[in-house]
């Protein structure tokens, strides 16, 4: 592993309001707020792939969002790329967010108006280190699509429009990439071909991957699953089989 990508120190997040329905442990602060992350402390470094996983309403995605910059925190802070994300600026997190951070979600994100190539060229377009057409080219060669840069995102399957994200991700050159549940609408195929991209990513010294998933056999993909459960990091696992992952959130419910 090399040196930190991402760090969290003590962080925490609440949301305003009260949620009836909300997940069992998050406690509801004295103006209704509820507390979905409770001082959660992590570091993941270059060359290196980590998994979070927990039930529903564990604050897996609201932690992601917060390591990533989507959502600032109210306690705590943040680090990517050795630059601070909590409390920045509107525009310091802009620049953050182009210059080290890709994303990767369940919903792909694509534009649909755009071809498959001026999808993957968007982001670094607008991060103002426009691509040459051969380098979009390239990333989607990478990512097994040569041959469909001219097609919108409607013509594609689920698992093909995930490639474009991966590629968009790729061809961005991002330090640290988000993904979160990137497999969860894909068929088992089409996911076992996205993790192994995401884990190629990962094999880069330069780059890091946390990834939130329910998928066991995904986690498993990771060098180290951090279980969450009621906003706070329980357990840390190292490379760990489905099985070893699955017992290790039994044992912490």
């Amino acid at each position: 592993m090399g040196a930190e990508m991402v760090v969290a120190r003590d962080v925490r997040k609440s949301f305003g309001g009260r949620r009836p329905f909300g997940g069992k442990g998050r406690r509801k602060g004295a103006c209704g707020s509820v507390e979905v992350l409770r001082g959660v402390t992590l570091s993941v470094g270059a060359g290196e792939m980590v998994a979070i996983v927990g039930p529903s309403g564990s604050g897996k995605s609201t932690l992601l969002h917060c390591l990533s910059g989507l959502e600032d925190v109210d306690a705590g802070f943040v680090e990517v790329a050795g630059e601070r994300v909590s409390g920045a600026s509107r525009s310091g997190l802009s620049r953050i967010r182009r210059r080290h951070v890709g994303f990767v979600f369940q919903s792909y994100n694509l534009v649909p108006s755009l071809s498959v190539a001026e999808n993957v060229s968007l982001p670094a377009r607008l991060a103002g280190r426009p691509l040459a057409r051969k380098e979009a080219l390239s990333a989607l060669a990478r990512v097994g699509l040569a041959g469909r840069e001219g097609s919108r995102p409607e013509e594609l399957s689920g698992g093909e429009q995930q490639r474009v994200a991966i590629a968009r991700t790729l061809a961005l050159g991002a330090d640290a990439v988000f993904a979160d549940e990137p497999t969860g609408a894909l068929d088992s195929g089409n996911a076992r071909a996205v993790l192994d991209m995401l884990r190629e990513i990962a094999d880069d010294p330069r780059r890091s991957v946390i990834l939130v998933t329910h998928d066991l056999e995904a986690a498993a993909r990771a060098d180290r699953v951090l279980v969450l459960k009621d906003g706070r990091v329980v357990r840390e696992l190292g490379r760990s089989s489905a099985s070893e992952i699955l017992e290790a959130m039994e044992a912490a419910r």
